[in-house]
């Protein structure tokens, strides 16, 4: 399952995204974790040292390599160089499994052990002056993009992305590449105003949106939330001693998590697995083809010379069972 976890800065999205990452690795599932913030922070919320977390190996920087590996033999793509963050697989194109090695994971993964379970950790690199500009901060997210977009996962695998924070996600077509999107928001007119943001950009895309409330205090914020994202609340946390604790660099070992958070972490990989029976791999390959057709259009045509419409197999679709070259 692919999980995009999304709010406005603050809100607490790298750290639920953190918890549920430790929640599915303590029962033993399959994780790649990536952290596709501008600010990165997940790392250290798994546990890292900031040491640790810097030295991790940016996919931003990585990225000739996993154009180089994705683009197999397919046929229409005549060069690495002519793949953009919007490029879809074809017939020979190289796809990528979550419980498999590779050398996009040997470059860009590393595993971190969390109190006994473990899970890959793949991060974009922080944002510098010089992605400012020509260069933006979306050129490190295309990586992911890529990423996401090669990806076969099955039932009972999970990608956990922790994107960046408001409404920049909907600077490409990632937005489309989740079964789930988990959406944090505080009990505050800012905090519900990017979940409207959301609803409203993602309503004709099917993208599967559920809300989870988070610094809830009491009632009048719980009937807050309520009002204003209706049955898109899934589930709501309030204080924990344990994240207090994490926030500090000292967490004690997960099992002594709070009993109201364990609660709601079980209530999110029900409402994960339960959007795997609503797959639609024919849509999700037609939105691969939408967004990299506009970004043809807009930019990519004249950026890299070439024709990158002509990049479409018409007749590929992206589904478990597909086969890749070696």
């Amino acid at each position: 399952m692919k999980i995009a976890f999304v709010g406005k800065g603050g809100s607490g999205k790298t750290t639920l995204s953190s918890l549920f990452v430790r929640h599915l690795a303590a029962a033993g599932a399959p994780v790649v974790a990536v952290d596709a913030d501008i600010n990165q922070h997940l790392g250290c919320a798994l546990g890292l040292e900031e040491s640790e977390a810097t030295a991790l190996p940016a996919m931003g920087d990585r990225l000739p390599l996993i154009k180089d590996y994705l683009r197999g033999d397919n046929p229409r793509i005549a060069s690495a160089e002519t793949m953009i963050k919007t490029t879809p697989p074809g017939e020979g194109s190289r796809l990528l499994r979550v419980s498999e090695d590779n050398p996009v994971y040997d470059a860009c993964a590393r595993e971190v052990e969390l109190d006994g379970g473990a899970a890959r950790l793949m991060v974009t690199g922080p944002f510098t002056d010089a992605d400012l500009g020509v260069a933006c901060y979306h050129s490190k997210t295309g990586a992911v993009e890529l990423f996401l977009n090669h990806l076969v996962d099955s039932r009972d695998e999970y990608v956990v992305v922790d994107m960046t924070a408001g409404s920049d996600s909907f600077a490409s077509g990632m937005f489309t590449r989740f079964d789930i999107t988990f959406l944090v928001a505080e009990p505050t007119r800012k905090g519900v105003s990017v979940y409207r943001q959301y609803k409203e950009y993602a309503r004709d895309f099917g993208v599967v949106l559920r809300v989870v409330g988070n610094k809830v205090q009491g009632q009048d914020d719980l009937d807050f939330l309520r009002a204003e994202v209706g049955e898109d609340l899934l589930v709501t946390v309030g204080h924990s001693d344990w994240v207090r604790a994490m926030e500090k660099g000292r967490p004690p070992r997960f099992e002594f998590l709070d009993d109201a958070d364990r609660r709601a972490l079980r209530l999110l990989q029900v409402a994960a697995d339960a959007t795997y029976e609503l797959r639609d791999w024919e849509r999700y390959t037609q939105q691969m083809a939408h967004f990299h057709l506009k970004n043809a259009a807009s930019w990519g045509n004249e950026r890299t010379g070439a024709d990158l419409a002509a990049q479409i197999d018409p007749g590929f679709v992206l589904r478990e069972g597909v086969t890749t070259p070696a």
